[in-house]
């Protein structure tokens, strides 16, 4: 089952503008652990002596880097949030072949500010 972005509102920024924060849950995260396969690792090699982007690698990082973000996503809805604030992406390497990917943030409840729905009225 796949998660998305409109299941759980995601903001880099503390706040969501329009929002307000009524309940901190925690931390939320969500970890992947890539291979670099041999084939790809001898495919990259041949590659990286012409220069140039390694499709293959970037590929495999934008697929990691999904479903990292989908199970962060996942794990804040175990929570009860409706919304994560203070999103961030990391990575390092475990060893030579293997790269871990981790998305984290705050899992919120949010819900719109009112005030400024009737601040707009007046």
């Amino acid at each position: 089952m796949s998660v998305s972005e409109k299941d759980v509102m995601v903001s880099t920024t503390p706040y969501i503008p329009g929002y307000k924060v009524t309940k901190v849950l925690g931390i939320c995260l969500g970890i992947t652990v890539r291979s670099r396969g041999l084939g790809g690792r001898i495919l990259a090699s041949l590659r990286s002596i012409a220069g140039g982007e390694i499709k293959e690698f970037t590929e495999m990082s934008e697929q990691s880097r999904v479903q990292a973000i989908e199970r962060m996503i996942t794990h804040a809805k175990g929570l009860g949030a409706n919304a994560i604030i203070s999103f961030r992406l990391d990575s390092n390497e475990v060893a030579e072949t293997m790269d871990e990917i981790i998305a984290y943030g705050t899992a919120v409840v949010v819900e719109p500010d009112k005030s400024i729905a009737e601040s707009k009225m007046e």
